[in-house]
């Protein structure tokens, strides 16, 4: 449904933004929790289906997010601030128990994935045309000026292979890339690198976008599937520098 492609994309309050000098914290957590802590928030999209379950815990050894998904939908937000030409390289760490059967991303009806994260950005006004401000004013006029004006997502996906390419089956100012795919590294920890302006450029033909925010979600609310997954270790670098991880609970 389009209320949670284009609401999904809502921001928490500026009190909780990071700056580029504090990415390496991202996502550092003290220990198992069943809250998420703040800036962390649960964005429940649509009040009738029912919210995926986040929660702190030790999956095969590593500290991070953990998503269960049962015919649900909820993401997991937090406001950042990245200097994308100085750090363009988002970098993180995820896993899935299994990959879902019935999705599809080129359709609503399959719009679901057992691990997705999202990055949304806001572009200068110079770079939406007459007809783009519209769409973002009648939707922002519906679901809040905390719309962004364009938004990727990293997912890991049932059926395309890595590397495809599409647009989000509600709006095409949501792209999705494949990121991972299939069965063959599911039940374990698989990092992931990727070049986030980079994306943006090719995606939306800026480069000039504004990093505002990363969400992480298990969504099955289409397919009533059943779906867990975990997400850990976000941080950006510059395209010269590896992604770090604890090597002390890598598996």
């Amino acid at each position: 449904m389009l209320l949670r492609s284009v609401a999904g994309l809502i921001l928490c309050a500026g009190s909780c933004v990071v700056q580029a000098s504090d990415l390496a914290a991202l996502d550092s957590f003290k220990g198992p929790s069943e809250v998420v802590p703040a800036p962390w928030q649960i964005v429940q999209l649509n009040k009738k289906v029912a919210p995926t379950r986040y929660q702190i815990a030790r999956m095969d050894g590593v500290l991070g997010i953990e998503a269960t998904a049962d015919h649900s939908m909820a993401l997991l937000a937090r406001p950042v601030e990245v200097d994308l030409n100085r750090t363009p390289v988002m970098c993180w760490r995820w896993r899935i128990d299994a990959p879902l059967v019935k999705a599809d991303m080129a359709t609503k009806a399959g719009d679901d994935y057992a691990a997705r994260v999202y990055v949304s950005f806001t572009m200068p006004p110079s770079e939406l045309n007459f007809m783009l401000r519209a769409k973002l004013k009648l939707a922002r006029s519906i679901y809040g000026d905390a719309v962004p004006d364009a938004a990727l997502n990293y997912v890991w996906d049932n059926r395309y292979p890595v590397g495809t390419r599409k647009p989000n089956a509600y709006t095409d100012r949501t792209r999705m890339i494949v990121a991972e795919s299939g069965a063959v590294n599911a039940g374990k920890w698989v990092e992931a690198r990727h070049d986030v302006l980079q994306d943006v450029i090719a995606e939306f033909g800026s480069a000039k976008a504004r990093l505002i925010q990363l969400s992480v979600a298990s969504d099955t609310d289409n397919t009533a599937e059943l779906a867990h997954a975990g997400f850990a270790d976000f941080h950006f670098v510059d395209r010269n520098t590896a992604c770090v991880t604890d090597s002390s609970d890598k598996n």
